[in-house]
């Protein structure tokens, strides 16, 4: 019993937490950190270099986050365009770029439709 206690201990330590889930306009104010950002895809753009973002909180430029998918990791994200209006889970650490608030996705396990 004294061996499991220590062992369950370390299992706990070792396993990664869960990550706060926020509104898109609360992003900002969590930079640096691991959260879920859950809200409704206002606009999905791909650029010219492959590049696709899911705006949230409004359209580019005006909106208040951004899920960023690049070209490389495209693939792994089928059909980013039907996600328009629906309200989706982005998880990952936020970031800031031009002074908005993204995550960038390289799994698809950071994204869930609801």
């Amino acid at each position: 019993m004294k061996m499991l206690v220590p062992a369950f201990a370390l299992a706990l330590l070792a396993t990664p937490a869960l990550a706060a889930t926020i509104p898109p306009s609360a992003a900002k104010a969590h930079v640096g950190q691991t959260v879920t950002v859950e809200g409704a895809v206002s606009d999905v753009h791909t650029a010219a270099s492959g590049t696709t973002f899911l705006d949230m909180g409004g359209r580019y430029p005006d909106n208040v986050f951004a899920a960023v998918i690049f070209a490389d990791d495209a693939g792994k994200f089928p059909d980013p365009d039907s996600l328009q209006g629906k309200t989706v889970d982005i998880t990952g650490r936020v970031r800031l770029y031009r002074g908005r608030a993204e995550i960038i996705l390289k799994s698809a396990e950071q994204m869930k439709t609801k």
